[in-house]
């Protein structure tokens, strides 16, 4: 087992991301590496916002992994293969679930977990990369103004032990990234564009230019968003340049 292979649990932390890179500043830890704890009031999503989570009742973890054998410009794939396990593990007990480009996981229109990836490139080469996750297990009640937060509790009337949770996720991971060392990159990304939110369904969308109507076609290089708007012309979507109207 790579992903799993060390567990770090504190109670507390402000970021479980933050704390992973403090420690790898002084410390050789191994791959696989798992920072986990009970309540984080800094965590930290994509593009800056903040990640709500009560006290004892969700999985809030950070993965320490060294994909030495991916070329930086393919990076997106550990985003891909992260946000398939996450999938994984919830398909167990809800029928479908699915990826909100880059990789916010939805249940339905409801969001159910966050992934923030945040990797160091050196000499052209990923020196390492931390994967922070954010699942809502046991969460009844959420007080931010998140528009559409949901937990797997919330979704099933059931209550979950965490600790089975993790375990059953982390076995899920390892899967994934598992098949990523094998060089398996293509069916994966075969995988996740299935399973993107919306794919091939006319919505609305918000660019730089304004609100405009399009369906998404597939991910490109980079890890960029293809959309097709109603005139039949095709754009690339970097992070940050396209907005989904929910």
């Amino acid at each position: 087992m790579i992903i799993g292979s060390n567990l770090m649990f504190f109670e507390n932390l402000p970021s479980t991301n933050t704390y992973a890179a403090d420690l790898l500043k002084n410390n050789n830890l191994q791959e696989g590496t798992i920072i986990y704890t009970n309540y984080q009031p800094e965590g930290r999503g994509y593009s800056g916002t903040k990640w709500e989570s009560e006290d004892g009742k969700n999985l809030l973890i950070s993965i320490l992994l060294f994909p030495s054998f991916i070329n930086p410009e393919d990076q997106f794939s550990i985003s891909i293969t992260i946000s398939l396990g996450i999938c994984d593990f919830l398909m167990r007990d809800i029928p479908d679930c699915s990826i909100k480009w880059p990789n916010d996981i939805y249940v339905n229109n409801d969001k159910i977990a966050g992934i923030l990836i945040e990797s160091s490139v050196l000499n052209n080469q990923i020196e390492f990369t931390i994967a922070g996750i954010g699942l809502n297990i046991n969460q009844e009640k959420f007080k931010s103004n998140a528009p559409n937060p949901v937990s797997l509790s919330l979704l099933t009337g059931k209550s979950y032990d965490l600790p089975d949770c993790m375990n059953q996720l982390l076995t899920d991971l390892d899967k994934r990234y598992k098949q990523l060392i094998a060089g398996n990159s293509v069916q994966i990304k075969k995988e996740y564009v299935s399973k993107l939110y919306r794919l091939k369904k006319w919505c609305r969308f918000k660019d730089l230019k304004g609100i405009f109507t399009g369906r998404i076609l597939t991910v490109g290089e980079y890890g960029r968003l293809k959309i097709e708007n109603q005139n039949g012309e095709i754009s690339e979507f970097s992070f940050n340049e396209i907005e989904f109207i929910l």
